[in-house]
């Protein structure tokens, strides 16, 4: 069956399309507006005899046949490429793709500042759209498909193909006047003993203070659970509650002298930040590309 005069664009729209599973997003992975995508997806679903697409709630999901295609097309095109020696073409400096990214507000302000300087120097059409870190990160495939990348901490099994990122340590952060602190150092039995106060990504969702108080035996009394890690250093100051936290963050927070950062009695544990994407992104060279920033920003980070 032919897919009409300009089928290698179409077969390539169609795995794009497929592996999204949203018209907009599809667009925006091959820079084309959305009206000529719906085009382009119209063409597909005559030519098929399928819906290929189907909306379910607020989003949409492949249909039987269009799961079956999937695997096909990709093993197609890929064959395509390699018996005319061509691939896709990203050029950054002309381009205006929009990228979608999901992490902790502690990654933000962790990245965010290299990597936009990175886009402007390399890329100044390109935008990236960053939203927190979804409730169901853990349980829902959706989150390969909304996301270009995923950031978070290696080894608590978030979906995806998973590189390394950048580390930190975990410590303690607490008001300077608390009497618990003894020359500077915090105990084991202050740390049980003190009210913690915790953050939280959704139900399920351990974070690396939740991991080492648990391997450790420690029960903690929590006072406040807040969203994300960034509102720590504001319920800690003035109280006699303790945060266990990243340490690059504690040091953003300790600068006017109201609190202290101090080594954890549980010993030196490294927080391993990773990001992960989905499998199939690793043939889209616009996405190798923006991997790439994401090495060199963690490169030039300063060590904690």
């Amino acid at each position: 069956m032919s897919l009409g005069g300009s089928d290698l664009n179409l077969l390539e729209a169609l795995r794009v399309l497929l592996e999204e599973g949203n018209v907009t997003r599809a667009g925006r992975r091959l820079e084309m507006s959305q009206p000529a995508m719906s085009g382009a997806l119209g063409k597909l679903r005559r030519h098929f005899d399928d819906e290929l697409l189907v909306r379910n709630g607020r989003d949409f999901e492949l249909t039987p046949l269009a799961r079956e295609l999937l695997p096909e097309v990709q093993e197609a095109l890929r064959l395509i490429r390699a018996a005319l020696q061509v691939d896709s073409v990203f050029v950054p400096e002309t381009s205006e793709r929009v990228y979608r990214l999901t992490m902790s507000d502690y990654a933000l302000s962790v990245i965010h500042a290299p990597l936009l300087r990175q886009l402007r120097e390399l890329a100044p059409l390109v935008r990236i759209e960053i939203d927190p870190l979804p409730a169901d990160l853990r349980e829902s495939e959706r989150v390969l498909a909304d996301y270009d990348v995923v950031v978070g901490p290696l080894g608590y099994g978030f979906p995806g193909v998973a590189r390394a990122f950048f580390s930190d340590r975990m410590v303690c952060l607490v008001d300077r006047e608390n009497p618990a602190l003894i020359d500077g150092t915090l105990s084991m039995e202050a740390l049980a003993r003190l009210p913690h106060a915790v953050a939280a990504f959704g139900r399920g969702n351990l974070t690396p203070a939740d991991r080492i108080v648990g391997e450790r035996g420690i029960h903690r009394r929590i006072s406040v659970v807040v969203s994300g890690w960034l509102p720590l250093p504001y319920v800690i100051v003035g109280t006699d509650m303790v945060a266990i936290v990243p340490e690059r963050m504690a040091r953003r927070h300790c600068v006017d002298g109201r609190l202290a950062m101090v080594d954890g009695p549980f010993g030196d544990v490294v927080l391993a930040e990773g990001y992960s994407y989905a499998e199939h992104r690793e043939s889209d060279p616009g996405h190798r590309w923006l991997c790439e920033r994401l090495d060199e920003v963690a490169a030039g980070l300063p060590p904690c």
